[in-house]
């Protein structure tokens, strides 16, 4: 099968298109054709190196996968071959997406929402199983409350609105003026430019200084140690992004607030309440930019890259048929 190797940690480059073999299903296992994968964060983290202790080189790397059961190991009973499946595969434990096949245990794989491509629904298992972690499990956002998005046109602030607004929060979200209008059509109610206006300031004028009671913050660094001063009491701030910055605690602790750090982890639950969601109308994940699987080293340039102009995710159709279509 055809896969990308991460031969080295370090540029786009590091990334070599091989012939490896194809996987085969051991117990409680399922093989799938891959479909379609995404880029994340995490993955360009991955390459450069930010994670070596735990990724043995050459890797297989990648964390989306929709596409369609092959085969089955002995002992699953819940799948069959011609199956449409979605998951995110297991972070740091094996081989990832970015090939042909892929090998997973039956218990982390869901059925993929009917309504969705595999295009799209790539661009879901990861991104919305973290919004699903930390909006849900973590910061238990509730009905009437309200939530500061922090990076709402990316490929998790835009699932995280629509997941706050399906619950029944007032969602507050900085953006670019230029994603004002995608942003709303998710389901934001206000939206801040934040290299015009200072969010704090809009959030104490559009509150009447109260605050709100959820910050999620995807960007990290400063955006995140100015959060607690958005806050209202008794409020909670969850970050998705690993950083060694010092926090504002102090200012959190005259909250009385609460920090979350969230790195995902893989159920097939989450994914089961993201379907239902899908086939409600409620979420709908943004497919900004779609590459080949040979494309990836660009895929992961353009992410990387400042003001890339993506709203939502970057797919990759890892299945040639898809690719030609693109054409």
């Amino acid at each position: 099968m055809r896969a990308i190797l991460l031969k080295a940690f370090g540029g786009p480059e590091s990334f070599a298109l091989c012939e490896v073999p194809k996987p085969v299903p051991q117990a409680g296992q399922i093989l799938v054709r891959v479909h379609a994968t995404s880029i994340n964060p995490l993955d360009y983290q991955i390459r450069r190196g930010d994670y070596a202790d735990l990724v043995q080189l050459p890797a297989i790397t990648g964390h989306d996968v929709s596409g369609v059961v092959e085969d089955v190991g002995p002992g699953v009973t819940g799948f069959s071959p011609g199956d449409d499946v979605w998951y995110t595969p297991q972070i740091f434990d094996g081989p990832g997406s970015y090939a042909e096949y892929h090998v997973a245990a039956a218990s982390f794989v869901g059925r993929k929402p009917p309504s969705l491509s595999h295009l799209e629904a790539a661009s879901l298992s990861l991104a919305g199983g973290t919004v699903w972690e930390s909006l849900i499990v973590r910061a238990g956002l509730r009905v009437g409350e309200s939530i500061l998005v922090h990076g709402g046109a990316g490929g998790v602030g835009h699932v995280a609105i629509q997941l706050a607004k399906a619950i029944g929060a007032r969602v507050f979200t900085t953006v670019r003026e230029t994603n004002f209008e995608f942003a709303q059509r998710l389901g934001a109610d206000v939206c801040i430019d934040y290299t015009q206006d200072d969010y704090v300031d809009v959030i104490m004028r559009e509150t009447e200084g109260r605050g709100v009671d959820v910050v999620f913050d995807t960007i990290g660094g400063n955006t995140l140690s100015r959060s607690p001063d958005a806050l209202a009491q008794l409020g909670r701030i969850v970050s998705i992004v690993d950083t060694a910055q010092p926090q504002n605690v102090i200012q959190a602790w005259g909250k009385n607030a609460s920090y979350h750090f969230v790195f995902t982890r893989q159920n097939r639950g989450k994914l089961d309440e993201l379907s239902a969601l899908v086939e409600r109308g409620q979420l709908r994940p943004h497919v900004g930019a779609v590459y080949a699987l040979d494309d990836i080293p660009l895929a992961h340039t353009r992410l990387e890259s400042p003001n890339n102009g993506i709203q939502g995710k970057i797919a990759i159709a890892v299945d040639q048929r898809l690719s030609d279509s693109m054409k």
